[in-house]
């Protein structure tokens, strides 16, 4: 039988997971997803919000971080996850020169109605995971429509929009 995350790809599609937690990278549970198909992988601060608070496995990690905020905690633990992530997506990034492979990494959704803030931080954030395959996204909400026009791209940076929801619309 087939695998559809391989066959897929031959209609020009990509498999993503929305999900990130530091053991299905240090099991090797990634590397194996990777060979099977996966090409990239989405965050935000839900997912590790429930990844960090679900399990003891960041314990000893935030140990070690008790003299930060809780901001720059966060920050500490999401960009080292992202970092070992985009490393097993390396190989993707690079046989697909560059379409694929990437992780991301997204600005605080309450940014959403600040483009010159949601550009400072994504540029931030940018700059923090220092591996070519990485991927800002960017809460899009029509103030900060200037940030999908094209504010990163100049600078050689990727970004993606990811939508914002309004809890009066549901």
């Amino acid at each position: 039988m087939a695998n559809p995350l391989i066959e897929v790809q031959k209609c020009g599609q990509s498999i993503w997971m929305d999900y990130i937690k530091r053991s299905l990278i240090t099991s090797g549970e990634l590397e194996r997803l990777v060979a099977d198909g996966i090409m990239g992988m989405t965050s935000n601060p839900t997912i590790f919000a429930k990844a960090i608070g679900d399990s003891e496995e960041y314990d000893e990690a935030i140990s070690a971080l008790l003299d930060r905020d809780v901001l720059e905690i966060y920050e500490a633990l999401a960009i080292a996850d992202i970092q070992a992530a985009a490393d097993v997506l390396r190989p993707v990034y690079e046989r697909t020169q560059g379409e694929d492979g990437y992780v991301s990494l997204e600005v605080s959704p309450f940014l959403a109605y600040d483009t010159q803030q949601t550009l400072s931080e994504a540029r931030r954030l940018f700059q923090a995971v220092t591996v070519p395959n990485r991927d800002d996204q960017n809460p899009r909400h029509a103030p900060g429509s200037a940030c999908h026009r094209g504010s990163h791209r100049g600078r050689g940076e990727r970004q993606r929009d990811v939508a914002v929801f309004r809890p009066q619309l549901h």
